[in-house]
């Protein structure tokens, strides 16, 4: 599946390869799943913080509870796919 060996994590360079290989991996559905939840967070807490009661005539903490929810699997999926590319880099033998 992969064209590089297995990584080395017996030196300092390779945990640092490997470390940067690990952050990349699904960056995108973590990064959106926290921008979710910081703005669901921020609606959530704003009408007692600002005092602002309707945004686009809706309640914000129920828009709030909405970006929430929508958050939720996007962080669950940047997990499981994160586990998932590392038990197959893992689990490959040594390059031929």
């Amino acid at each position: 599946m992969f064209d590089h060996p297995p990584p080395d994590l017996s030196t300092k360079a390779g945990r640092k390869a490997w470390r940067h290989e690990m952050r990349m991996v699904a960056v995108r559905p973590r990064r959106y799943g926290l921008w979710l939840l910081t703005v669901g967070a921020l609606l959530v807490v704003m009408p007692s913080a600002l005092g602002i009661t309707s945004l686009f005539g809706l309640w914000p903490p129920m828009l709030g509870a909405a970006a929430i929810l929508l958050a939720v699997p996007l962080l669950i999926a940047g997990v499981v796919l994160r586990r998932r590319y590392q038990r197959i880099r893992r689990r490959q033998g040594p390059a031929a």
